[in-house]
């Protein structure tokens, strides 16, 4: 189980970056949220990996800690937020520029083209 969880975290680490690296606007949109669902990930998976046990300290032998589990769905909040901003910030700078590109500087010859 442990082995699959962080092989996920991996796999979503790395297509994340992949996708930043983009010189486009959705694909950097994109490999931010997998960036967040793969911290996701690995923070539900620090409080422990345990199937069918309560998320409540008791005098249970086994359990789950709720402190993770309460940061997670705080982050999958904050991360829809803040994904909500970027497409907006994203979708005027293509409607202003009629381009997409994230860090591809404004030359002459393209001044010239769109008049």
């Amino acid at each position: 189980m442990e082995l699959l969880v962080a092989s996920a975290i991996g796999i979503l680490t790395a297509s994340g970056l992949y996708l930043v690296l983009r010189l486009r606007s959705f694909p950097v949109i994109m490999g931010t949220s997998l960036l967040t669902y793969a911290v996701n990930v690995f923070l539900f998976a620090s409080g422990r990996l345990t199937v069918g046990a309560p998320p409540i300290l008791s005098d249970a032998a086994r359990y789950t800690d709720p402190l993770p589990q309460a940061l997670v769905l705080t982050a999958i909040v904050i991360s829809f937020g803040m994904t909500a901003v970027v497409v907006m910030i994203a979708l005027g700078a293509y409607l202003g520029n009629k381009d997409d590109h994230v860090d591809e500087p404004l030359t002459d010859t393209k001044a010239e083209d769109r008049t």
